[in-house]
């Protein structure tokens, strides 16, 4: 008891250095070594230098433990990340044939930066921007006809389309979804028939042409990027050009609802010139000309577009209002506010203007619900000033209105737009018998075929 152990200075610093790793690891490891065991360790340790060497098997044995440990953590972070890195790149898959079930969208996703619903997906990056707003009152049918004409027309061959709803409705997607799968079989079958005759049907007005150009180089702008490999042993229904189908709420757009505090009843037809500024403030570098449509007054028959060709960006180009002769004398030009087209900067000018002369015209009137857009518009077209931003172009004619009898005796491709009038009753019914009326289109469309088995009925 009375000799001195013998120590040395290699020992004490080998001990020091293990008291602090030991001590270090036992915060990590306190389900194996209580806080009184600790502190008795180490003051036995201290004291006692008989105990150095059980002492440094347990360090070393904490040291190998807390090593093993360490690894395995730093292998399942490894994993973790190259999981996580893996599952951020979109999925590579061959190019596929194009046929309606490889085109068509099984699982609808966001439009753009989460908002919106994407339909269907175009090819490439287009230079014109279809925006049209449905009213809640648009019948189901007015809205099926109006799509089915526009995929038709060939405006989709070279424009997005965008749908404004009041809110979601899984019948107006139902019905987008049955439309796009149309259009995309009718093409298909088209550019195969093309492909083995030379010239196409002749009881068929839907030019397959116009849809079987060269894509040009660019993404999509909406929806999730996909990366796909094109080989050049495809055919050529593989280089089909359309455009994208999409649809935003008016939440989406206008989330305050920015007109309520001014009216008592927000229609769409006014609510729209509060949603249009936000969706056109995010592309506004991605389309040259925009157009403005009411679903539920026109119809399209062909490509209107053309007469902006040469035209500038602040361009807008609108419809007189078919009206008695004394109304068309006024001062006031009275604008019809169902179609209207342009430059992309003049079209959002003038949105802008419209919103602001619709909360003034809204502030004014002691009615809150008389406000109505058509004759805002007519009151900006006529005032320079507020447009001077603007070069306002007015057609010489109105957008024709035929009756059905006059319209059932001619064809409709010799229209571009047409307007739902009174007379109008029976016109879904003379343009589907138009379309059906064709071999070829009444094999792609369901209704033909139960419009001909009603027919033979009523013959009988």
């Amino acid at each position: 008891m009375g000799s001195k152990p013998y120590t040395n200075t290699n020992t004490h610093s080998s001990i020091s250095h293990n008291q602090k790793l030991m001590a270090f690891l036992l915060v990590f490891f306190p389900e194996e070594t209580t806080p009184s065991q600790t502190k008795t360790n180490l003051l036995s340790s201290s004291s006692s230098s008989s105990s150095s060497s059980l002492k440094r098997t347990t360090s070393n044995a904490l040291l190998s433990k807390a090593q093993s440990t360490l690894s395995i953590c730093l292998l399942l972070l490894f994993i973790t990340l190259l999981l996580f890195t893996l599952s951020t790149f979109p999925p590579s898959t061959p190019h596929q044939p194009f046929t309606p079930h490889n085109s068509s969208n099984h699982a609808l996703s966001p439009a753009l930066q989460r908002l919106g619903t994407l339909h269907r997906r175009g090819t490439r990056a287009m230079n014109h921007l279809l925006l049209c707003h449905v009213s809640p009152d648009t019948p189901l049918h007015h809205l099926r006809l109006f799509l089915r004409l526009l995929h038709r027309s060939g405006l989709t061959s070279k424009s997005d389309v965008v749908f404004i709803f009041p809110t979601s409705s899984p019948s107006f997607s139902s019905l987008l979804r049955d439309e796009n799968n149309s259009f995309l079989s009718l093409i298909t079958l088209h550019a195969q028939i093309n492909s083995t005759r030379r010239s196409p049907p002749t009881d068929s007005t839907f030019d397959v042409t116009r849809f079987l150009k060269d894509p040009r180089k660019g993404e999509p702008l909406w929806g999730r990027k996909i990366r796909s490999f094109c080989n050049s042993s495809d055919s050529e229904l593989t280089r089909a050009s359309y455009g994208s189908v999409l649809s935003f709420d008016a939440n989406e757009l206008d989330p305050e609802n920015s007109l309520a505090g001014f009216l008592d009843r927000v229609p769409l037809s006014l609510r729209r010139w509060a949603c249009y500024p936000m969706l056109l403030g995010r592309v506004r570098r991605n389309f040259k000309h925009v157009m403005l449509v009411d679903v539920n007054s026109v119809l399209i028959f062909n490509d209107p577009l053309g007469r902006l060709r040469n035209r500038s960006p602040d361009s807008v180009f609108v419809f007189p209002k078919r009206g008695k002769n004394s109304e068309r004398t006024q001062t006031h030009r009275l604008v019809n506010s169902a179609v209207l087209m342009g430059g992309a900067r003049g079209i959002r000018r003038l949105s802008r203007a419209m919103l602001v002369a619709i909360v003034r015209a809204a502030v004014q009137h002691k009615r809150k619900n008389s406000v109505s857009d058509s004759a805002i518009l007519s009151q900006l077209a006529s005032n320079e000033f507020v447009l001077k931003n603007v070069d306002l172009i007015v057609a010489s004619e109105p957008l024709p209105e035929p009756s059905a009898l006059a319209f059932g005796a001619t064809s409709f491709s010799d229209y571009f737009i047409i307007q739902r009038g009174v007379g109008n009753s029976d016109l879904n019914s003379i343009v589907k018998n138009q379309i059906c009326s064709s071999a070829m289109d009444s094999f792609v469309y369901s209704d033909c075929e139960q419009m001909e088995k009603n027919r033979k009925i009523n013959t009988k």
